[in-house]
């Protein structure tokens, strides 16, 4: 799906109406498809992979020149009852074993789609092996190697969890459910997506707790793959006494040194923090998210329409019309930013 220079001018104004410095910085965008709630994964060879959700169907497309041009979409499977909206919506990976893709429907159910060498979709075995307890469809997927680790919210025994499994075949099995935390004040926040980054054999988790009153973020770590985890870590020193669910799970990533980056949502700003740490606040806004480019974060977030890219080392903003953003890094110096705007999912390729 190659483009003419002023098609891709084109099609970036229309995917980014006010994004004037991401045309002066000579990067490019497309409209991949029409859907809702992007997610990427890229592999060795900085290939990309976007999945997102229409309707009840889970929606592919794939990029292998670093993202300037991409796939005609199509269709993994047709789940009824799709989550795919407010933080909702397909998960995919890619490790060693090929590229996996995690989807839930609305009764609570995880199914997970293996992509197979003749690049079909066949379904793989269900992820939560206690029916129905999925029902916030709320969940995240990563994979390093051959280790892929899924996170979620779990309704079994009435209130909300954050529950996983592992697997090392790429997602064709799944190991035996495990909790991961049960807030000592009922329940975790319901409606806010966690995060996971699996790195060798450390698995890091990344949820919103709802604890003595107050919406904040934790961290819980693992060094064995996921088979045990340690004790939740709270991210910041501040604290967000909310009776009410803020729908802003924020982004984790971790750095080469196996340092732990997290930004997150609170109270209209976004912060940024290392754990231990105190945070910083870095802008205004919700649906924030973090990459690693260089071993140094970039950060991406929606505010007022319009998703926002704060790059490491500047104070450089580059504006854009959207929502719900999810960067990559890519080779050279570049950050793959994907979005939702009007039911389109577009993405451009920023120079750093």
């Amino acid at each position: 799906m190659k483009s003419s220079f002023f098609t891709t001018i084109i099609t970036l104004a229309l995917a980014f109406v006010s994004c004037k410095e991401i045309v002066k910085k000579g990067s490019t965008g497309v409209v991949i498809g029409t859907g809702q709630m992007p997610d990427i994964a890229s592999d060795l060879h900085n290939n990309f992979y976007v999945v997102y959700g229409t309707g009840d169907s889970i929606m592919y497309s794939a990029s292998n020149d670093r993202g300037k041009t991409f796939s005609s979409p199509g269709l993994i499977a047709v789940l009824p009852g799709l989550a795919a909206s407010h933080m909702r919506g397909p998960q995919v990976a890619s490790g060693i074993n090929g590229v996996s893709v995690i989807a839930c429907n609305k009764s609570g159910d995880i199914f997970c789609y293996n992509k197979v060498e003749s690049g079909k979709w066949s379904q793989a075995a269900k992820v939560n092996d206690v029916d129905t307890v999925a029902k916030e469809g709320l969940m995240a997927l990563s994979t390093d190697g051959q280790n892929s680790f899924a996170v979620w919210l779990d309704l079994r025994d009435k209130h909300n969890k954050i529950f996983g499994a592992s697997s090392t075949d790429g997602g064709k099995s799944w190991s035996k459910n495990k909790l991961i935390y049960a807030s000592p004040d009922t329940t975790v926040c319901e409606c806010c997506k966690p995060s996971v980054v699996v790195k060798g054999n450390n698995v890091y988790v990344m949820f919103r707790n709802w604890l003595h009153g107050s919406r904040d973020l934790y961290l819980i770590q693992s060094s064995d793959g996921g088979s045990t985890f340690g004790g939740a870590q709270k991210l910041g020193n501040g604290n967000w006494a909310l009776n009410g669910c803020p729908m802003d799970g924020g982004g984790l990533s971790v750095q080469d040194n196996n340092i732990v980056q997290t930004v997150w949502y609170r109270q209209g700003k976004i912060f940024v923090c290392e754990p231990g740490k105190q945070e910083k606040e870095i802008g205004e806004g919700k649906s924030c998210t973090i990459t690693i480019i260089n071993n140094q974060p970039v950060y991406a977030w929606t505010e007022n329409g319009n998703i926002i890219c704060l790059l490491p080392k500047t104070d450089s903003k580059i504006n854009g019309k959207g929502r719900e953003p999810v960067i990559k890094p890519t080779r050279n110096y570049k950050v793959a930013c994907f979005g939702e705007n009007e039911k389109q999912i577009h993405t451009a390729i920023v120079d750093l």
